[in-house]
């Protein structure tokens, strides 16, 4: 009788699971580059090339997407940068996951991961930006992000529901998390987790800049939590 606990097998369904929850995050993910300032991810240009493949022109995308037409010239000639919400009526309107707007690329397995505030892979939107802090480790199913949020700034209008759980703890400024409804306000040195089935979304309602270190734990090997945090809901 096969033995499908051994160790080499269990390694390798868990390389197989870290494998596709990496390849779901470094989908949103800004390689880390040599110049530090050039964190910056052409939206515009990529939105652009996803109405053009698409056979779509900016008007009817203006209508399928119910954005002004004058605001996705802007966008798409780089005169303005848009919200996660923007982005994904876009996404759902081109019927793409909210990270076909990010470049890919592939980051390799590291046993040791140490970095400078610089040096992380970024995804960085309108009003704040991800953080990847493993860049290529993770803990166990769970992979570390920095979130950073501009005051007014949020996850959007649709709730997100995953597997496992996420963990957020606070460090500078203010962190609302709605989660099954219920409304936790998080401040500096606050912590919140919870089972990721019940519907959630965060919201930065200070004055302030908000960071906080974000941990999504999923419980399922395809499961796409990461892509869920900026993917629309199906139409």
């Amino acid at each position: 009788m096969k033995n499908n606990n051994h160790p080499g097998r269990l390694r390798g369904r868990m390389v197989r699971r870290h494998r596709h929850w990496r390849d779901s995050l470094t989908a949103i993910m800004e390689p880390a580059v040599e110049n530090p300032g050039a964190t910056e991810i052409d939206v515009g240009r990529r939105l652009r090339e996803l109405r053009t493949l698409k056979g779509l022109s900016i008007r009817s995308l203006a209508d399928m997407s119910g954005l002004n037409f004058n605001t996705l010239g802007l966008i798409e000639n780089e005169k303005t940068s848009p919200s996660v919400s923007t982005l994904q009526q876009l996404a759902q309107a081109l019927q793409v996951p909210i990270t076909a707007f990010f470049k890919t690329e592939t980051l390799l397995h590291q046993d040791v991961v140490y970095q400078k505030p610089d040096q992380r892979p970024k995804a960085m939107f309108a009003h704040g930006g991800l953080e990847d802090m493993g860049n290529g480790l993770t803990l166990g199913e769970g992979i570390p992000l920095l979130l950073t949020l501009e005051p007014g700034a949020d996850s959007g209008p649709n709730a997100i529901v995953h597997t496992g759980q996420e963990f957020v703890y606070c460090l500078d400024g203010y962190l609302t998390y709605t989660v099954a409804g219920k409304e936790y306000a998080l401040e500096v040195g606050d912590s919140l987790i919870f089972e990721a089935h019940l519907s959630h979304r965060w919201e930065n309602r200070g004055n302030t800049l908000s960071r906080s270190v974000l941990i999504l734990c999923p419980a399922d090997a395809n499961d796409s939590s990461a892509e869920q945090h900026f993917m629309p809901e199906p139409a």
